[in-house]
């Protein structure tokens, strides 16, 4: 459940697939060019959650930021009109609670569970929300530090400071109606699963993830991202590879226009249906640039 979540909400995934070696593979930061560019383009791998101080962008992304004529993020985080517009549309259709879709002692389990978490939200909000939202909610109770900061964030902060437009690939509203595909009584299942599992000391899933991400290692973040999370892995095609096809639709045409930095979280690049083969498929040259993620240096007392 954590690993759909982490690589399938923004705001809230073949080796064969790749000509270069595995070694080469080792990074998030990809150029494209060919097919008729006039310009390249460069696509990156996020991820929606680290501590500040392990990670900040590296001197290639950088350039590549500034180079570019538009930042696109997965979605246009600064809309905050959109995101209010929005609200309403978290939430189950028909009324629908979490006490509807599961039986007294889960209910109670949850209520339990996010009433002692970290959350902004109260709970007698959040049990209207559609499940899979709600759990991702507690992305950050995950971390275990008090400076967790989203690689768009970052990004979004650069992109800024070069005076770059900000744009979205998807709506917010487009987003959070993926979740009506899924039925609520499923969401629900994985949502008790969640809580099952979370703190579990023998659960090293979260550090998996967060490892593989920051060694850069694409295949390693596919087979997590797609190892089988019972009840879900039949919504893979909704949540990840078609959206992938979407975007490298509008890619095509956008990257005529301008040069473009394309920021998407990491669990939807690799693969045969992953966004770079899926461009490669296209005519697209697309190569892996060196990124080294520079740690941020600490003080000393």
């Amino acid at each position: 459940m954590k690993r759909t979540l982490l690589f399938c909400l923004a705001a809230f995934l073949g080796l064969a697939a790749f000509t270069q070696s595995a070694k080469q593979d080792n990074t998030l930061l990809w150029r494209i060019s060919g097919n008729g560019l006039k310009q390249p383009s460069y696509l990156f791998g996020t991820i929606h959650l680290l501590c500040s101080d392990d990670v900040q962008l590296s001197d290639s992304l950088k350039a590549a930021i500034k180079g570019s004529d538009r930042v696109y993020l997965e979605l246009d985080m600064d809309n905050l009109i959109e995101l209010i517009s929005v609200v309403n549309k978290m939430k189950m259709n028909g009324d629908t609670t979490l006490a509807d879709l599961l039986t007294d002692e889960e209910y109670k389990k949850v209520k339990a569970f996010f009433s002692n978490q970290r959350s902004l939200i109260p709970f007698s909000m959040l049990e209207t929300y559609k499940p899979m939202l709600a759990a991702s909610t507690l992305m950050q109770s995950a971390i275990e530090c008090e400076n967790a900061i989203a690689m768009e964030q970052l990004i979004m902060q650069e992109a800024k400071r070069e005076n770059k437009r900000i744009k979205g690939l998807e709506t917010m509203a487009f987003q959070i109606s993926i979740f009506d595909s899924i039925p609520y009584q499923v969401q629900a299942k994985q949502l008790v699963k969640y809580v099952d599992d979370f703190g579990k000391k023998d659960d090293t899933s979260f550090e998996e993830l967060t490892k593989a991400y920051k060694d850069q290692e694409l295949s390693k973040l596919e087979k997590l991202t797609l190892q089988e999370d019972s009840g879900m892995e039949r919504f893979t095609e909704i949540m990840l590879y078609n959206r992938n096809e979407d975007w490298v639709k509008k890619l095509e045409k956008l990257m005529t226009e301008q040069a473009l930095v394309v920021a998407v979280g990491a669990g939807h690049l690799p693969g045969n249906r992953g966004v770079i083969n899926l461009l490669r498929k296209a005519g697209y040259k697309v190569e892996p640039v060196k990124n080294e993620m520079i740690k941020k240096k600490t003080k000393e007392i």
